[in-house]
Order: C-alpha cells, then structure tokens, then sequence
C-alpha cells in the first residue's frame, strides 16, 4: 500500500546523550505503520531545522521534530516564516535534558509514547513570541541564570542534566550584572536596574516548574513576565532569593504581570537567550504573543 500523508521527520541525533539513536529503527516503523511516507533527516548545524521547516514543510502533510527545546524553537521559528495558512502540524519527540515546553505540554519523556503521540494526538493551537525579527516558543530571557543554557556545552549538559544549569548559575552569583533599561507595556513604564528579566508562555523554565506564576495557558494570548530589580545589599539579595523560593511575589523587588506586548529599551547591548539558545545582544526588544500560531501535537 503506498502511504498519502508525507511526514517530514527532523532530529537532532546528539541531544540527550543521543538518546534518539537506539529507538530511531522503531520510531520510523510506527510512523509507517500510521500510514505515512517519512522522510527523515538528521540536523548537521544549528539552524538547520529553521531552513528545512521553512523550505519545505509545504511539501508535507505535517512535521516531526525530535531533540531538545532548540531544536524545536527552531522548526517552530521556520515555521512561522510561512503563510499561517499553509503551516503544518507539529509533532515533538524530546528527547533533551530538560525539555520544558514538552512538560508544558504534558508530553510524556518516553520517546515511543511520545513519537505516537507525535504523529496521532490531537492538534493543539500555541501562542508564539515573535522577538524583534526572530521567534521563540515558550521563554525569552535575559540576566543572571540565562547564559547558563548557551555557555554550558553539550556534553556538559548531558552529563549533568538539570545541575549543569544550577552549577554554572552558581558561579554568576559571584558578581551579579544588572542591565538599565525602561520597560513599556501596555501603557506603563517601568525603568531602573533588571538582573533578571522573563517573558514566557510556559509552566516550566530551566527545569523549574511554575516558576511563571500561577494559571498559565499557552494558548490565551498573554505571556507571563518576571523582572527582577537589582539588590542594593545581602538582605534584598536574600529576599529575592526566599521570594523566589517560594515562587510567591511577595517583594518589592519583584514584578510579575501579564501582557501581549512589551517593548525593552536598553542603555547598552544585552545578551538575550531564547529558549535556551544564544538569541543575539539588542538595545531594543520588541516582543509580541502571536496567539495560536502554529499547532503542537498533544494528548487525545
């Protein structure tokens, strides 16, 4: 029987130890048993997975992308560089070392139940963050903790998993740098001295859950945002740490809110990382929720 439905299967062979590699055989066996003519193909660089998704997802009837969060901000970023009606749906297989958004998702870290779910769940419209000409699925960050996820590096983070984030955090407590900036939202300024900075549409970030607060969806519109104030002394530095902790706003230093666009200004360039990837050092952000963008396979 010749299969109708062509999948186009992107994977990161390295991710997670390689986790992929000794399930690919039966990944590819039930994809064709679902009836699908499967092309698949390993990424070699970053930014592969961008050029594939955006060259050539017309051409399928859906994409499956298996890796870490990386690798499925960038088949999400090729994507959202196609006409909204002419994207396709989105399968992920994580198979990282912390694969928020997939917890987000209820994505379960088996790679077998998570591949068929991949390729026989339900549609499920997400919010996208579009930043300045770029996008991200699920956070947007800048400060101390953010560089943890690009200057770790690939073997380290395999090996360590989530302490790889709270070991090179750890080192970056020593001098904490704060960035200037004024921030506008929805009419309101804020402005002074950021250490940390956050706009997400997730319920775990870094390997921490809720983190972003209380009642988030991925699919209302709004992201969730966490500014944090730079401490003057040990005592606002030990009260962000106990608020944080907590995971209760309950300090001044603290701002916690929710909006669908937000613009950074910034006295200097500031390195931002999205999805836990280098997303380049900008003066200005302009970041905007583009509200159920593409679709994710979920759980029926």
């Amino acid at each position: 029987m010749i299969s109708e439905k062509k999948l186009l299967f992107i994977y990161n062979a390295h991710s997670g130890k390689g986790a992929i590699k000794g399930k690919l055989a039966d990944i590819l066996d039930m994809m064709v048993k679902m009836g699908f003519s499967v092309t698949a193909h390993p990424t070699q660089a970053r930014g592969e997975a961008i050029e594939l998704t955006e060259t050539l997802c017309t051409q399928y009837d859906m994409v499956v992308c298996s890796g870490g969060d990386g690798t499925l901000d960038e088949v999400v970023t090729g994507m959202m560089r196609v006409p909204k009606a002419e994207r396709r749906p989105i399968g992920y297989i994580p198979s990282g070392s912390t694969n928020d958004f997939a917890n987000s998702l209820q994505i379960p870290k088996g790679m077998q139940k998570a591949a068929e779910i991949a390729v026989a769940g339900r549609p499920f419209a997400c919010d996208v963050g579009r930043f300045n000409d770029d996008s991200f699925i699920y956070v947007a960050a800048f400060g101390i903790f953010t560089e943890v996820s690009y200057q770790t590096n690939q073997e380290l983070k395999n090996l360590l998993g989530h302490a790889a984030y709270l070991l090179e955090g750890a080192k970056s407590l020593k001098d904490i740098e704060a960035y200037r900036m004024r921030v506008e939202y929805e009419g309101q300024e804020l402005e002074g001295e950021f250490i940390y900075g956050m706009v997400s549409n997730s319920v775990s970030v870094g390997g921490f859950k809720q983190i972003a607060g209380k009642n988030v969806q991925l699919d209302d519109g709004v992201f969730e945002v966490t500014l944090i104030r730079r401490p003057k002394n040990p005592l606002e530095l030990n009260e962000i740490i106990a608020a944080l902790l907590a995971r209760v706003d309950n300090s001044d230093l603290i701002y916690s809110f929710k909006t669908d666009k937000i613009t950074f200004y910034m006295e200097k360039d500031v390195p931002w990382t999205l999805d836990g990837e280098y997303g380049g050092a900008h003066r200005k952000a302009e970041i905007q929720n583009c509200r159920q963008a593409v679709e994710i396979m979920v759980k029926v």
